[in-house]
């Protein structure tokens, strides 16, 4: 067992702890000093005082640019309270009876080619036109109008129902349109079976089933296309020959009075009771949707009473005479002009060739001194073959195309002189069915072509029911730039 230590000797040991405890506590602080960071050596007990913030620096930037202030781009100009103006042609010479359209209205310009126009919507377009010119648009100016139109001679040829919508049939009439001194289309929009060859809006045409097999998908692109062609546009109006709305509504068809059904023609097809108004209605509807759609005129086709059949059959709303047949046509007609003219289009009829020499109504509503009135073009179908009979002078039309298409635009241009009417008539470009079945080939149609202008016709236009048309017999295009 140990011994238990001195007490001298616990002494010595005390004081050497405590010495080295002492060095301990010097080298700790001593180095904490010297590693500490200088922002904790700069720290107090006390509150923390902020940084003191270094001196402003006062930059010197360049002098500032006057402000400048742009002036306000000028008003445009707005009708006054009353338009006047004048509408002449390319030799200054005044257009009788000229439309000037704005808002919704229509206005015939006097004989003098003067129009006044009260209270106009103040930043309007006007659109003015006259058959056988193309239309021209007028921006607001303050002071009179002085409106110059310029000429125009449709060259057209015919797209059925069926040939719009096959895409061969349609680019081989392109390309003539491209190539050629073509510059207009007739096109089907509503057919001989009543179908409507675009996907129409109208509730009663849906309803009767008048979206037919050949509806046109991209018809749109192709009006799209046409226009930036500078193409113009004529849409063909099938009126009271339409099966389709005859089978849907027979209480509006012509009826046959041995069956009660409707009353059908040699082509077993129905038509509509042209004395109805509610198939104006109809068909009026479809001509102000092509308008929308685009087209620069509606052309109105079997607008007439039938020509074959059992037509002693036929039982209409009224008694069918010469008195009544010309007011349910004309009074068509007017109604057409009045809300197809207010928007902008142009407004045409096909009539038989025989209208140019018979002077009462060709027994079907047809006679040129009450159409001519209502009208921008009188499309007569001058069609040699359709001279079965002759005409005064030429018992056999199809051996004399250029005089019996002369003689009848001639006669036509003569009996609606009073009106601003312009004719353009149908030719013939197909093989005659009526006397030799001849073919009319290049010869045939210039021939009619010239008879048609040299009577002072406003045009032309082919028809041929298979879209197959003549080209060798139009002009070229370069050629027609070469002169």
């Amino acid at each position: 067992m140990d011994a238990a230590p001195a007490p001298a000797t616990r002494g010595r040991h005390l004081l050497d702890g405590a010495f080295v405890l002492a060095l301990l506590t010097v080298s700790i602080v001593g180095g904490w000093g010297l590693l500490a960071p200088p922002a904790l050596l700069a720290t107090t007990l006390g509150r923390p005082q902020p940084a003191p913030k270094p001196p402003a620096v006062v930059a010197e930037l360049p002098p500032r640019p006057p402000l400048r202030v742009e002036p306000a781009p000028p008003p445009l100009p707005t009708w006054p309270k009353t338009v006047t103006g004048q509408v002449l042609d390319g030799e200054r010479r005044p257009v009788a009876g000229a439309s000037v359209v704005v808002g919704g209205r229509e206005h015939r310009a006097g004989a003098d080619g003067t129009f006044a126009l009260e209270s106009p919507p103040p930043d309007a377009t006007l659109l003015v036109k006259a058959p056988g010119f193309e239309r021209a648009r007028v921006r607001p100016v303050p002071g009179p109008v002085e409106v110059m139109l310029r000429p125009h001679t449709a060259r057209a040829a015919y797209l059925t129902y069926y040939g719009v919508g096959d895409r061969g049939i349609r680019g081989r009439v392109l390309d003539m349109l491209a190539r050629t001194e073509l510059n207009a289309v007739v096109i089907d929009v509503k057919g001989d079976r009543g179908w409507i060859v675009y996907r129409t809006e109208i509730p009663e045409a849906l309803a009767a089933g008048a979206q037919g097999p050949g509806t046109l998908r991209d018809f749109d692109a192709l009006m799209a296309d046409l226009k930036a062609r500078g193409v113009y546009t004529i849409a063909r109006i099938v009126v009271f020959k339409d099966n389709v709305l005859a089978r849907h509504r027979p209480d509006w068809a012509v009826i046959d009075t041995r069956t009660g059904a409707p009353w059908v023609d040699n082509e077993k097809l129905a038509w509509v009771d042209p004395f109805r108004e509610e198939v104006w209605d109809y068909n009026l509807a479809i001509a102000r949707e092509a308008v929308r759609r685009g087209f620069d005129e509606v052309q109105f086709d079997y607008v007439r009473f039938p020509t074959d059949g059992r037509l002693g059959a036929a039982r209409y709303a009224r008694p069918n005479t010469r008195q009544t047949r010309l007011p349910a046509v004309t009074g068509f007609l007017a109604r057409a002009r009045r809300e197809l003219g207010a928007m902008g289009a142009f407004v045409a009829a096909d009539v038989f060739g025989y209208t140019a020499f018979n002077e009462n109504d060709t027994d079907i509503g047809q006679r040129i001194e009450e159409l001519a009135p209502h009208l921008d073009y009188l499309s007569p179908m001058v069609y040699p073959s359709g001279y079965q009979r002759g005409i005064p002078g030429y018992r056999n039309p199809v051996e004399h195309p250029y005089e019996v298409v002369r003689e009848s635009v001639r006669l036509i241009r003569q009996r609606s002189a009073p009106a601003s009417v312009r004719v353009r008539p149908w030719l013939q470009d197909f093989r005659d069915y009526a006397f030799d079945r001849r073919p009319f080939g290049v010869a045939e149609i210039r021939a009619q072509m010239k008879g048609a202008l040299d009577a002072g016709a406003a045009g032309w236009m082919l028809w041929n029911p298979r879209n197959d048309y003549t080209g060798a017999a139009l002009q070229q295009k370069e050629a027609l730039a070469a002169r």
